[in-house]
């Protein structure tokens, strides 16, 4: 299976603030500058991810997100359900397959699909980013990299 841009995108931010280990607010500008990412594209995605509760945003001159629980608490499937328009492995229907009756490969799919989820289900952004990782020490020079050059 093949993330999509947005949950790929959704997955850097949540890297990000986690990696970042404070209870500082960071902003999207940090964001999008540590990863050259769209600053629209990520406004739309930090928005989904506000409304689901995994990152807090706060508006205004002083605003900015952070987590929005702790890492161990967001799993790796709650946020590709979330970001994924559609998981749906194969369609049947639109165009309407004159086989489905007697095929079985939209079952195969979606048995796979839910050994997938189930197999990310084991794992939370924390165990992206264990502490001394050099996850850590990257995002930390990215973040650095970006307060130098505003």
């Amino acid at each position: 299976m093949k993330l999509t841009k947005h949950t790929d995108y959704a997955f850097r931010v949540l890297i990000y603030l986690a990696a970042k280990k404070s209870d500082n607010l960071s902003t999207i500008k940090e964001v999008t500058q540590a990863f050259d990412m769209s600053r629209d594209h990520v406004m739309k995605i930090v928005q989904k991810l506000a409304k689901a509760g995994l990152v807090h945003a706060t508006r205004g001159k002083q605003g900015g997100i952070k987590l929005g629980r702790p890492a161990e608490e967001i799993i790796i499937a709650d946020v590709v359900i979330l970001m994924e328009a559609t998981l749906t492995p194969v369609n049947c229907e639109k165009p309407a397959c004159n086989i489905k009756q007697g095929c079985h490969l939209a079952g195969i799919l979606f048995e796979a699909q839910d050994k997938y989820l189930s197999h990310l289900k084991q794992y939370t952004l924390a165990d992206l980013i264990p502490d001394n990782s050099q996850t850590v020490e990257l995002i930390n020079t990215l973040f650095l990299k970006t307060k130098e050059h505003p």
